[in-house]
């Protein structure tokens, strides 16, 4: 195995390894969602003639670091200019434990997006019905 199957490998594990994470093949190459959205795409499991091995991932602090290592361009199709940068895996960038560092910045920016839905309590009434009328109006009468 090469170095950057190596760091390919570790980074598909750390990202597969964070809460709720899994992995898809959605135009044939590795791509790691969590609730229907990608967080970091892998690209094939192998180099071939029209694809150099490479993997992207959205950076909203580190974006400009990124972009400074040696082959990093934004993501096409318009993703770059939310953020997102396309990283190649060669033998001296990135290491793994920046690539990772990268996923887990991704992956937290998402969460802090998302806030969590607060569990009901059992107060109020399920969704999709209405109260019940007591023949009481809480409304003063008008004069």
């Amino acid at each position: 195995m090469s170095q950057w199957q190596e760091t390919r490998e570790r980074v598909r594990e750390f990202a597969l390894g964070l809460p709720g994470a899994y992995e898809d093949f959605p135009w044939g190459e590795s791509v790691v969602k969590v609730n229907k959205k990608i967080f970091v795409f892998l690209g094939p499991d192998e180099e071939t003639d029209k694809w150099e091995p490479r993997f992207s991932v959205k950076l909203r602090e580190s974006n400009g670091h990124a972009l400074n290592l040696p082959g990093a361009t934004p993501t096409g199709h318009g993703l770059g200019r939310a953020g997102w940068v396309t990283v190649p895996f060669s033998d001296d960038v990135p290491d793994a434990v920046l690539a990772c560092d990268w996923v887990e910045e991704q992956r937290g920016a998402g969460e802090r997006r998302r806030p969590q839905r607060r569990p009901s309590c059992g107060r109020g009434r399920p969704r999709g019905t209405r109260p019940v009328d007591s023949g009481f109006s809480s409304r003063r009468p008008r004069r």
